[in-house]
């Protein structure tokens, strides 16, 4: 784990999201389904987000507007400067034989690095429109559905399924794929453990999706769901 203050190389529009590509010095892009904590210029706390592409050089962010914060990242130009903390949080085991990628909407966004790290295997993506679709460019080999239709109705029999998307897309993946690994997009403030926003139970354990060891204090959210990465949403 890193932290350093790096410029922006450039702001891209994808659809309605921001893809935020970031200098990146001596930082290491961690695991696929790892998280960086970005600095949102003019909040008080960062936000997390997983890093979605890693070419020479560069980190890259996939930004979803929604928010103050996230706002304020997407109005980031090429060399203005932003504090970039990571890689945070527990990636994606590859030693899998059958690699099968599964997104829906900005729950995409680990899914492009995790494809490079597994050789481009194929994906099924869901989204709510056309306009949110445009980000399917982002991934190559993908099954791309539209709402209504439901993304889990492309997932075949006997893949190793790699997930990251809305909670009710994540536990209908489950019902379908017992051992799916699921990236939750969970909410949290502060990467370190401390704020216990992101704490979900794994195997009747509470745990924080940010570091490692047991939750020291049961959180209020009633959640189950095992996690293996977390994109890190946060306005």
């Amino acid at each position: 784990m890193r932290q350093e203050r790096r410029k922006v190389v450039a702001s891209e529009r994808v659809g309605p999201y921001t893809l935020l590509r970031v200098a990146r010095g001596g930082v290491s892009p961690g695991e696929p389904g790892q998280f960086f904590m970005l600095e949102a210029p003019g909040r008080l706390l960062p936000r997390p987000f997983s890093l979605c592409l890693a070419p020479p050089g560069e980190l890259a962010f996939l930004v979803d507007p929604i928010g103050p914060g996230t706002e304020a990242l997407c109005r980031l130009r090429a060399s203005d400067e932003i504090g970039v903390l990571g890689p945070l949080g527990h990636g994606y085991r590859l030693d899998v034989e059958r690699p099968l990628l599964v997104g829906g909407g900005i729950g995409i966004a680990p899914l492009p690095y995790l494809s490079a790290a597994l050789g481009r295997p194929p994906a099924v993506l869901g989204f709510r429109s056309d306009w949110h679709a445009q980000a399917a460019e982002l991934l190559p080999n993908a099954e791309v559905r539209v709402g209504p239709a439901l993304v889990t109705q492309l997932i075949p029999d006997g893949m190793d399924v790699l997930a990251c998307g809305p909670e009710p897309m994540l536990r209908a993946v489950a019902e379908i794929s017992p051992d799916a690994q699921l990236a939750w997009e969970a909410p949290m403030a502060c990467g370190y453990g401390a704020c216990y926003g992101c704490a979900v139970e794994v195997d009747g354990v509470w745990k924080r999706l940010c570091v490692e060891g047991p939750v020291l204090r049961p959180p209020s959210a009633n959640r189950a769901m095992t996690v293996a990465a977390t994109s890190g949403m946060n306005p």
